[in-house]
């Protein structure tokens, strides 16, 4: 691994999340809305006085520019801000819904990995067979179908045919006091609902593009070679093809991160999945600036870390690109 290059793919990311601060803040104390009137509201009173006066303690009465250096300066050395809502730091918020969300995007990604790169394996190996046709299908209904929209059907589904699944939050009330492996039971149990709804539309195109993948490796002459020699159907699939195939997927799937962290959002409103996604939609109603930066921010660096190291394991799966800059 050249370590140059990684350092620079660093650096690239640090200015990539130095603009993508400034744009957040801007286009949310840009948008309509003033959270001064929100917190005046909870307080019970919306004079021009409690106005001005809750402005000047959270710091809303100083210029835009001023508050954008402020608020730089404040997260590199660690600080969020502190929430208007909840009145407490947006770092202590996030580390408790930090974990939720994790669970939730790293198993749909994984869910999504692992079928449909299996569906695309299967139906590139009979690329006019009945499998195929149902993987062609099945891809293009899950690409196309909205994942609010799974996730209601799911609900419906299972709250009342088949009420196998919990349909909402993360943990029964009743096992709060058993045990470990329990508790772990019990959250899967949770999980498995909201996370088939995430992986659904991202495993159709992994389904649709690890079958182009194949069976455009199929066509190679090392695949003819490996066949020649007397290879088995399933090592020519999975230890010849599927490795370079493997390579647009790992690329995919570092960019189709950012997409499940967005799609998080909408999953955990419909499923009451106490995770980011969650926070960043009620800091949302409530105005809760600090809150909403704070989501935004820690969403984009793991995205940013997400892309390099995908880059770097790009570089590990072909050795073609370690000699590159």
């Amino acid at each position: 691994m050249n370590a140059t290059y990684l350092m620079r793919r660093i650096g690239y990311g640090l200015i990539l999340m130095l603009g993508v601060v400034i744009l957040n803040f801007l286009l949310i104390r840009l948008a309509p809305g003033d959270p001064a009137m929100v917190i005046a509201g909870d307080m019970g009173g919306a004079s021009e006085e409690v106005l001005a006066s809750i402005r000047q303690d959270y710091g809303l009465d100083k210029p835009i520019l001023t508050q954008l250096w402020i608020y730089i300066t404040n997260i590199a050395q660690g600080d969020l801000g502190e929430s208007f809502f909840f009145n407490q730091q947006v770092t202590s918020l996030i580390a408790e819904r930090i974990g939720p969300t994790v669970l939730l995007v790293v198993v749909a990604q994984i869910m999504s990995i692992i079928i449909g790169v299996f569906l695309g394996v299967i139906a590139a190996r009979k690329p006019n067979g009945v499998m195929s046709g149902f993987v062609t299908v099945f891809a293009t209904i899950g690409y196309a179908v909205p994942v609010f929209w799974t996730g209601i059907m799911l609900i419906i589904l299972f709250a009342s045919t088949f009420p196998i699944f919990p349909v909402e939050g993360m943990q029964s009330i009743r096992l709060r006091d058993a045990s470990l492996l329990m508790k772990a039971l019990d959250v899967a149990h949770h999980l498995v609902l909201p996370a088939f709804t995430l992986a659904v539309i991202y495993l159709a195109q992994y389904a649709r593009l690890s079958r182009a993948s194949m069976l455009e490796v199929l066509g190679s002459d090392y695949i003819r070679t490996a066949r020649a020699k007397g290879a088995s159907q399933r090592a020519v699939l999975f230890r010849h093809a599927l490795r370079n195939a493997a390579l647009p997927i790992l690329t995919v799937a570092g960019m189709q991160f950012s997409h499940l962290i967005s799609g998080a959002l909408l999953v955990e409103t419909v499923f009451n999945w106490p995770g980011m996604g969650r926070l960043a939609f009620d800091s949302i109603l409530r105005r809760d600036y600090p809150t909403i930066m704070g989501v935004l921010f820690f969403a984009s660096a793991i995205v940013v870390i997400a892309n390099i190291l995908t880059d770097m394991s790009y570089r590990l799966a072909d050795p073609r690109l370690r000699g590159k800059s």
